[in-house]
């Protein structure tokens, strides 16, 4: 039977989209900003040659720089003032979260509530500032290094003030990036670093659509490869939207108590429980731990390691972590599942839920209040983590063996759709609550008088 949300729901009605003025608002603003955001991907740095950028770029396709090109929306690819992306806000983020989850003073910062979050928000931009300037030295001195030894420099004027400028310049972009991200949050529509990060991605599928089609006009691939392909994608987006809407309903009951008219009634709701509580933080933790090695030695130059004692170790290593490989698959479906079983861990605490349920006299039917319901939702969630780690395996590895099979473009790997369907689902989400909320008196009569109706 459905709920009264969910009548709610199936009579909201999109004609009157154009009476909803500040949801009309807030998409303007969001793309705007994401307007922006392109815009800025295309200024270099100061003191960078953009042809020999790309040509040097040209020779890391396949490593940990091409995967965070992709997120970056290309701007790695041309050095630009944006062009590490939000990722050091995402790693700050990760950290503190993680180290929340560690620490007994940050765990009790958080539980102070508003306050406690504006301190943590605070030491995640501190932690920014800090990878962003550590990346960004690193940056100026590889991109020196990295163009003399392929006979070539990206750089105009190698130096002291190259490398600060480098630095000061990208921080100045992250930071404009994260407090871009924070405004489309407040004042747009959706997860502002989310939609930024899709943003970048999106901008390369007409590039891979192109080559996907050119290969199809040169006989390098043939037609049913490119339709099979085409019909895979669209499953995988569908399979991908089933999974992140799959959830496991724990039902909780509140002891009961005296309504209005003197009746005694139980209340009862759900604990939902995610199958892919992680989200995408595995694939991406994965994959940079996995393409780290091999990146390494592409950016120092194939003579680097050739002079090393240690040279053609790095190679043969590198070598048997091809994208496709064995070794790569094990390797990268194992770190998957890891860190499947450990970020859902960090982010949910059965614990701290059982407390809370006890604290307001909510129970599982069956299942005795305190430790017997934390034993229980641990052991659900471990059920259901298994599920979610073995669909983000899938998810994840199919795209790979078609990548090395069929040499289909990096950008189109399992973690770049599951980043684009997570953030189109959410934003159409909030898109639907805004609709919701600006049509609620008339929904709220529509389903009284449905009601009405079918009780009769």
């Amino acid at each position: 039977m459905a709920s009264a949300a969910d009548q709610m729901a199936a009579n909201l009605s999109f004609a009157k989209f154009s009476q909803a003025t500040d949801l009309k608002k807030r998409l303007w603003f969001t793309l705007g900003a994401l307007i922006v955001f392109r815009l800025l991907s295309f200024v270099p740095l100061p003191g960078i040659d953009p042809r020999a950028m790309a040509t040097l770029f040209a020779t890391t396709q396949g490593g940990v720089l091409d995967f965070f090109n992709t997120f970056s929306g290309g701007s790695l690819e041309r050095m630009s003032l944006i062009a590490l992306g939000v990722m050091p806000y995402i790693t700050a983020s990760i950290v503190v979260q993680l180290a929340s989850s560690l620490s007994p003073q940050l765990a009790a910062i958080k539980k102070e509530g508003e306050s406690g979050r504006k301190k943590l928000n605070q030491y995640t931009r501190y932690g920014t500032v800090l990878l962003t300037a550590i990346q960004g030295w690193f940056i100026a001195v590889g991109l020196e290094s990295w163009g003399a030894a392929q006979g070539m420099s990206a750089v105009v004027e190698p130096g002291l003030v190259f490398r600060v400028t480098t630095v000061i310049t990208l921080i100045g972009g992250t930071m404009f990036l994260m407090w871009l991200g924070e405004q489309i949050t407040s004042r747009g529509i959706g997860n502002g670093v989310s939609l930024i990060i899709m943003a970048g991605i999106v901008a390369h599928l007409p590039v891979a659509l192109a080559n996907l089609f050119e290969g199809g006009r040169t006989g390098s691939m043939s037609p049913v490869a490119i339709i099979g392909m085409v019909v895979l994608v669209l499953g995988l987006i569908g399979f991908i939207c089933f999974m992140e809407r799959a959830q496991r309903r724990v039902l909780i009951q509140y002891p009961k108590r005296q309504t209005a008219r003197g009746l005694m009634q139980a209340d009862k709701s759900h604990l939902p429980l995610k199958i892919n509580t992680a989200g995408v933080i595995p694939p991406i933790f994965a994959s940079s731990l996995l393409l780290m090695p091999l990146t390494l030695v592409q950016f120092a130059g194939q003579r680097v390691a050739g002079e090393s004692r240690w040279g053609d170790f790095i190679i043969t290593v590198t070598t048997l972590l091809q994208h496709g490989s064995p070794l790569y698959m094990a390797l990268y479906a194992g770190g998957i599942i890891f860190f499947c079983f450990f970020y859902t861990a960090v982010i949910f605490n059965p614990e701290e839920t059982a407390e809370n349920l006890k604290k307001y006299g909510g129970f599982i039917p069956g299942i005795r209040p305190g430790k017997n319901t934390e034993t229980y939702l641990d052991y659900v969630l471990t059920r259901i983590t298994v599920l979610g780690a073995a669909y983000l395996t899938v998810i994840c590895l199919v795209p790979e063996f078609l990548i090395s099979r069929l040499g289909i473009p990096f950008y189109l790997g399992g973690t770049s759709l599951l980043i684009v369907v997570n953030v189109t689902m959410d934003t159409v989400t909030q898109i639907q609550s805004h609709l919701l909320a600006h049509q609620y008196g008339d929904l709220i009569k529509k389903a009284k008088l449905k009601g009405g109706a079918i009780r009769r």
